[in-house]
């Protein structure tokens, strides 16, 4: 049970950190072609995608990673509250 919580720990704050990692990426000049970069947006743009969808941005800034950050925090506590059985 520990080990899964762990996991899931682990794999939400993964995501949060290549989300970060993303919008401090989007504030310098690097190719959008490097691999560390495509490999962020991989990971990243099934999450931001369908929130920039619904969210508009705030003038010429871009919410939605706040957003998607908030959401996965939200949905991290709510799968260990789940799994620890409350």
């Amino acid at each position: 049970m520990d080990l899964l919580v762990h996991f899931v720990d682990v794999f939400f704050t993964l995501l949060n950190l290549a989300i970060l990692a993303r919008v401090l990426l989007s504030w310098v000049r690097v190719s959008p072609y490097h691999p560390a970069v495509e490999l962020l947006h991989r990971i990243t743009e099934p999450i931001l995608a369908p929130l920039r969808r619904v969210i508009p941005s705030i003038g010429m800034v871009d919410i939605s990673p706040i957003i998607a950050m908030l959401l996965l925090q939200i949905i991290q506590q709510v799968l260990v509250a789940v799994i620890r059985g409350f």
